[in-house]
């Protein structure tokens, strides 16, 4: 009898054991399986920050880009179409990212190369930074040339509109068609105002009152006062990209009324006016000597950069320049003192 109880008791503490040993065993290998779930998230995450560009150097001049993209246009419709961004990848991968002594020679022996048969992926096999400059210089410009449509007097009437197909620059200057700027290259200069740092945009000196126009159509993401920036207008373009930064805008009256945080844009539309309003926490205040707009480009590679300590601002300077001769006209309304485009313009997405 006694030891008919042993024999329970042990055939007890064996299923117990194995019980445990079961429940423990499982929790473990769910642990571990966890484990190397998170281990693999993690790396991903690493591999994906380690891919992700952090810092652009944009030394494109207006020279270059400006040649680049008469190239482009003028081959759209030919058996070589070649892109202007893949062009100037091309050089920076090419000569280091030094435009400085760039010719237009240097463009014309790519497009030769292009026209004769040779197709880019050949061109740049053995270049090792042309995907790094390929995709920072996409980020930074793909905006300006396309396919749209734009509103044109009809010639025939005289007094009507038609809308008119078009290939080539679609974006437009940030100052109205019929108002004057001066500026100069200052991306990088000194700032003082609240504490020391570059300036991370390109300031265009003018009169108070000068329509500001959208370069680029998009999302409007801020909409109101800036310590800094007084009244200011930040639009981020449709493939999310670019963050254009329109600052210092008109004491009072200084967005197109129509505008709120979620607004979608134009290139061309009116967005504000002119001004010398910021540096200051209380709204509303003009503690800029000289009016004039800052303007600044931002790029986002991954929605981490948009507001951190790492923020990617490029020289918009060279943009500016090409622009010059690509403004949009306006007409102010006597009523609302509101200014609007005269001819609207309709972006095509080419598959």
């Amino acid at each position: 009898m006694v030891i008919l109880v042993r024999r329970k008791s042990l055939f007890r503490i064996a299923v117990f054991l194995l019980v445990i040993f079961f429940l423990t065993g499982s929790s473990l290998l769910f642990f571990v399986r966890t484990d190397m779930v998170n281990a693999t998230e993690k790396e991903q995450d690493i591999e994906q920050d380690n891919h992700l560009i952090k810092w652009v150097d944009f030394n494109v001049t207006y020279e270059a880009l400006d040649y680049a993209i008469k190239l482009d246009v003028k081959y759209h419709d030919s058996e070589t179409p070649m892109s202007f961004i893949n062009l100037l990848a091309y050089i920076a991968a090419k000569n280091g990212n030094n435009f400085k002594g760039f010719k237009t020679g240097h463009l014309d022996l790519v497009a030769d190369q292009i026209k004769a048969g040779k197709t880019m992926e050949e061109l740049t096999e053995n270049l090792k930074y042309y995907d790094y400059y390929h995709e920072s210089f996409t980020a930074a410009l793909s905006g300006l040339v396309g396919t749209y449509e734009i509103e044109v007097q009809d010639q025939a009437t005289q007094i009507g509109k038609k809308w008119e197909r078009k290939y080539g620059i679609k974006a437009f200057s940030p100052f109205a068609k019929g108002y004057y700027y001066n500026d100069f290259d200052d991306f990088g200069v000194s700032r003082s105002y609240g504490f020391t740092r570059r300036h991370l945009g390109h300031d265009m000196m003018g009169s108070i009152g000068t329509p500001i126009i959208a370069v680029e159509g998009g999302t409007v993401e801020a909409l109101g006062w800036n310590q800094y920036g007084g009244w200011r207008i930040g639009i981020r373009s449709h493939d999310t990209k670019r963050y254009y930064y329109y600052a210092h805008l008109r004491k009072d009256f200084p967005y197109n009324k129509s505008l709120k945080v979620g607004s979608a844009v134009n290139p061309g539309d009116v967005i504000g006016y002119l001004g010398r309003t910021g540096y200051s926490l209380k709204e509303n205040v003009n503690n800029i000597r000289q009016a004039h707009l800052h303007i600044g480009l931002q790029l986002v590679f991954d929605e981490s950069q948009k507001e951190c300590n790492n923020e990617i601002w490029i020289n918009i300077y060279p943009i500016i320049r090409l622009l010059y001769r690509h403004k949009s006209e306006v007409v102010k309304d006597p009523e609302t003192k509101e200014y609007s485009r005269v001819y609207n313009i309709r972006e095509i997405i080419e598959e």
